[in-house]
């Protein structure tokens, strides 16, 4: 059938990996430095990924090829398909490659003696915007949209928040809040993620993602469970609970981070 599919042009495209990341649908891979259409049936022609392209490589044009396969998309997006050893970007920076790590739990973490430092991290990246919507850690993960003072801040981070949870990081002073609630929509809508909890400091300008998941949770128009853990400046719990869509509940505990 003719229509509306990608059009890569090898000569303008750097490799920087940016329409990957854009790309809800895993239609395009890095291969050789270059990003490539995986499969005709994975690309739906509506473009999402020009718009993160900075050299023009990307435009949509009309030939023949396969139809459009959502339920295609749905099984190749449902399988584990990242590369056993990560291409590095052409860049020379690895970090938006998924790799998902074993992580300490449980009682390996709570019977650590103080001066023993354990890790719950369990995948690679952590920088919301490096994250793709589809990377396999995010499948039924309880995820952590975490502000980065909060990491310094917390002293028991690991083993309070972070074990059994996948997380995002970023500053929602300093980083551009549209771009994280459109990357946050896109793995609410597509990451196949079970609860989103907002990790943020008490400072105001930290409220900046409470809006930003409420924003990407109607934009997804998800139903998926809404918390926040305020973290104080001296490294506290100040409160934690559950959220909706439209107005925060502090105050209110869980049990989730107990």
């Amino acid at each position: 059938m003719k229509r509306k599919i990608i059009r890569i042009d090898e000569e303008l495209c750097d490799g920087c990996g940016q329409c990957i990341l854009a790309c809800a649908e895993g239609a395009l891979k890095l291969i050789n430095g270059k990003a490539r259409l995986v499969s005709e049936v994975y690309c739906d022609g509506l473009g999402a990924c020009i718009g993160e392209c900075p050299t023009g490589a990307l435009t949509i044009i009309e030939r023949e090829a396969d139809a459009f396969d959502e339920k295609a998309v749905e099984e190749y997006l449902g399988r584990s398909h990242e590369p056993e050893h990560a291409e590095p970007l052409a860049c020379g920076c690895p970090g938006t490659a998924a790799m998902t790590m074993k992580a300490d739990e449980g009682d390996a973490l709570d019977d650590a003696p103080g001066d023993a430092v354990r890790s719950a991290l369990s995948h690679f990246p952590v920088k919301l915007q490096l994250i793709s919507p589809q990377a396999p850690f995010l499948k039924n993960a309880d995820l952590l949209l975490m502000a980065d003072c909060c990491a310094l801040c917390f002293p028991d981070l690991h083993r309070r928040l972070l074990r059994k949870k996948a997380v995002a990081m970023g500053c929602p002073k300093l980083d551009d809040l549209s771009a994280h609630i459109e990357r946050l929509a896109g793995i609410v809508r597509h990451g196949g993620i079970r609860s989103l909890c907002v990790v943020h400091m008490e400072v105001p300008c930290c409220s900046g993602f409470l809006r930003a998941a409420r924003a990407a949770v109607k934009a997804a128009n998800s139903d998926i469970p809404l918390s926040h853990v305020m973290i104080g400046r001296q490294g506290q719990i100040l409160q934690q609970g559950p959220m909706d869509v439209h107005t925060p509940q502090a105050g209110q505990e869980l049990t989730m981070f107990s």
